[in-house]
């Protein structure tokens, strides 16, 4: 009796998946959203270069140094660096478990998709090219290493925000691969926030409605506000 009952229960628990397709898209919805407000809160700091070198410097500056004398230098970049990476590591691996499942769940002989909205499919397509920007953004303006050297900016120094931010934005390859980085990040917003609030369970009409305008207002004002800069340093606006 006892090994009939386990036997039809062993079925059930082999096809368990852990972590489950739930908990992957909670994981996803928590650490979109952390990376949207990054980007937002990252674009208004981005923005006082046209407020001048002292200005942006100064901003620099105060990153490095807030929280002394209780934390050391840096202190509070490197736990926002941490939280960033362990919430890109969560993102990435658990699109990339959902996106296997689908393929599989789908089968060898796949049905034809339904026909789907440009920003929906083209989610993982922007995934993977803001995870190539993001090591490229890191290599250029946080260490100045942004490998081959017509890539590379011709000074880097960590206390002169304004002119690496200047001298990066001067080669107009990269100019251009931030702008086409801001479209993708700013696709991958507008349809990302209103995913996630679906997956965290807000099922109202009006609410997911508001969720999307904001969606795509944030993606529009990241946009416009990171993309402008690297134009304006192009058109000679900002030098």
């Amino acid at each position: 009796m006892t090994t009939s009952i386990a036997a039809r229960r062993s079925p059930s628990r082999a096809h368990r998946k852990r972590p489950s397709n739930h908990a992957c898209k909670l994981t996803m919805a928590v650490t979109g959203l952390i990376f949207v407000a990054f980007a937002f809160v990252h674009m208004i700091g981005n923005l006082k270069v046209y407020l001048g070198a002292e200005s942006l410097d100064h901003y620099a500056v105060w990153l490095r140094t807030v929280g002394q004398p209780l934390l050391p230098v840096e202190g509070v970049l490197w736990i926002l660096r941490v939280v960033l990476l362990i919430a890109l590591v969560a993102h990435i691996g658990c699109a990339v478990i959902l996106w296997r499942r689908a393929r599989v769940a789908r089968g060898a002989h796949r049905a034809p998709l339904r026909r789907r909205t440009l920003l929906p499919s083209s989610m993982l397509l922007t995934g993977i090219a803001l995870l190539a920007f993001i090591v490229f953004h890191l290599l250029d303006l946080t260490t100045g290493q942004a490998g081959p050297s017509n890539f590379r900016a011709t000074t880097h120094t960590e206390a002169h925000a304004y002119a690496n931010l200047i001298g990066s934005f001067e080669r107009p390859v990269a100019a251009l691969a931030y702008v086409i980085a801001m479209l993708a990040l700013a696709a991958h917003v507008a349809h990302g926030v209103w995913t996630a609030m679906q997956d965290l369970g807000v099922t109202g009409r009006r609410t997911r409605a508001v969720a999307q305008l904001t969606g795509r207002a944030i993606a529009l004002a990241v946009l416009l506000g990171n993309a402008s800069i690297p134009i304006a340093v192009q058109i000679g606006a900002l030098r």
